[in-house]
């Protein structure tokens, strides 16, 4: 199993920036920013590889880590050793077509959700939604940090996605959350450098070992 490349997990949503996309990770993996995940499933085939080369190419420059969302293929081509999953049975292709040491991620909305993707061989899950937001509305009711605690017993690092920000991202780490993933509150910001400042700030706090 991999380590998290960080804490921080960044997922990506031009549409909610007030800049270009490039732009905004420019600016926040030149601020602490290490790891990515390029969501964004509503582009063309073309249009997200050449998205993702940019991104790869900012990203690489500060030691940064982009994650592929929901394409092994992509990934593959990218020659990036990273994708993010929403089906627990893909980790297995992943695996074969990335290699062994890709780090392999999925998405869960129930601890057993998590135990699935630990079975599966899988490096971490994102955990989701933790608390409200509006591009999680089809996933039932909000979990709350006790099913981050739950979760953590499966063994595998749980990312907290949905709803966080600066004022909940403690408590879940206090939860025992590997980390944090946020989308929103850093791509709309005017300011998106001082919010991942923030960010890590509030959750490098070692209160538990990832």
């Amino acid at each position: 199993m991999r380590p998290i490349p960080s804490r921080l997990l960044i997922v990506t949503d031009r549409h909610q920036c007030q800049r270009c996309l490039e732009d905004v990770v420019q600016e926040v993996a030149s601020n602490g920013a290490k790891w990515f995940w390029l969501r964004d499933r509503d582009m063309d085939s073309t249009d997200r590889y050449k998205l993702a080369i940019r991104l790869m190419s900012i990203i690489g420059k500060t030691g940064g880590y982009l994650s592929v969302g929901a394409d092994i293929d992509l990934a593959r081509k990218l020659v990036v050793a990273a994708v993010h999953l929403r089906l627990v049975y893909e980790v297995e292709s992943a695996r074969r077509i990335l290699g062994r040491e890709a780090l392999v991620g999925v998405s869960a909305h129930s601890v057993a959700d998590v135990l699935n993707a630990k079975t599966a061989g899988a490096d971490y899950v994102t955990l989701s939604p933790i608390y409200p937001t509006a591009s999680k509305l089809g996933y039932g009711p909000c979990l709350g940090t006790a099913a981050i605690e739950a979760a953590q017993n499966v063994g595998i690092p749980v990312i907290a996605l949905g709803g966080v920000n600066m004022d909940n991202a403690p408590l879940c780490i206090e939860a025992g959350a590997a980390g944090v993933a946020v989308m929103g509150e850093i791509m709309r910001s005017p300011d998106p450098a001082m919010i991942v400042s923030r960010f890590l700030r509030v959750i490098s706090r070692d209160l538990r070992a990832i």
